[in-house]
C-alpha cells in the first residue's frame, strides 16, 4: 500500500506535457490597441466619426470654392479671349480699309507687286496682309468689269464658270481672305497655303488682263 500510495504522490508531481502554442501577433497589437484607454475611448465614443465628418465636409466647402475660383477664371479668359479675337478682326478690316484707301487710283501692277512683296516674306502677318491685299484688288477688277453685287461674294456669285475659268480659284482664294477677317488668331495661316492663295489670285488676274 505504501508503494501504491507512493506511486499516486509521484504522479501527481509529473508536470503533465502540452503542445507548445503559437504567438499570434495580430492578436497581440489588437490586444494592446484595445487594451490603451485613449484608443479605447475613441472606439467606444462618437469621436472617430465627428472627426470623419467634420474632415469630409472642410473637403466638401474647399471643393466648392476651388471650383467657383475656376469656373470664375475660365469665364473671365473666356471674355479676354473674344475680345482679343474681336480686336485682331477688327485691326484686320482697317488694314484693309486703310490699304483700299491708299492705294484707291494707283495703277494694279503697283499694287500686284506690293502683294507678291508681302507673299514673299516670312513673316505670316504679310502673308495676311498680301491675301487680303489681292482679295481687295480682284473685288476691283469685278467693279470695274460692271458685275453685280455689293460685295465680292455677291459679285462672284453673278460670275459663270463660262465668264471666267479660274471662278474657282476666284471662290478658293475669297474663303482663305474671309478665314482670315473672321477666324482671327484662330486661324492659322502656313506659308503653303499662302502661296496656293496669291497663286490662286494670280490665275484669275493673268485671266482678267491684269499681271
Amino acid at each position: 500500500m505504501f508503494f501504491i500510495q507512493d506511486s499516486n504522490n509521484l504522479a501527481e508531481h509529473i508536470p503533465t506535457a502540452q503542445a507548445p502554442a503559437g504567438t499570434d501577433i495580430f492578436s497581440v497589437i489588437l490586444s494592446g490597441f484595445l487594451n490603451n484607454e485613449v484608443t479605447a475611448a475613441i472606439v467606444a465614443t462618437p469621436v472617430l466619426f465627428t472627426t470623419i465628418s467634420f474632415i469630409w465636409s472642410t473637403y466638401v466647402v474647399i471643393a466648392y470654392v476651388v471650383s467657383l475660383i475656376l469656373l470664375i477664371l475660365y469665364v473671365y479668359a473666356s471674355v479676354q479671349w473674344n475680345q482679343y479675337q474681336a480686336l485682331q478682326s477688327q485691326m484686320l478690316r482697317d488694314s484693309e480699309k486703310l490699304y483700299d484707301e491708299h492705294f484707291r487710283g494707283v495703277r494694279k501692277n503697283s499694287r500686284l507687286n506690293d502683294v507678291f512683296t508681302h507673299s514673299a516674306s516670312e513673316n505670316p502677318n504679310d502673308w495676311r496682309l498680301a491675301i487680303i491685299e489681292a482679295d481687295i484688288i480682284l473685288d476691283d477688277i469685278l467693279k470695274q468689269r460692271g458685275y453685280a453685287g455689293t460685295s465680292l461674294g455677291e459679285r462672284l456669285r453673278s460670275i459663270s464658270p463660262h465668264q471666267l475659268a479660274s471662278l474657282d480659284d476666284a471662290w478658293e482664294a475669297h474663303k482663305v481672305r474671309n478665314q482670315i477677317a473672321h477666324g482671327g488668331a484662330d486661324f492659322v495661316l502656313t506659308k503653303r497655303l499662302a502661296e496656293e492663295t496669291i497663286n490662286r489670285y494670280r490665275r484669275v488676274f493673268t485671266e482678267f488682263g491684269v499681271t
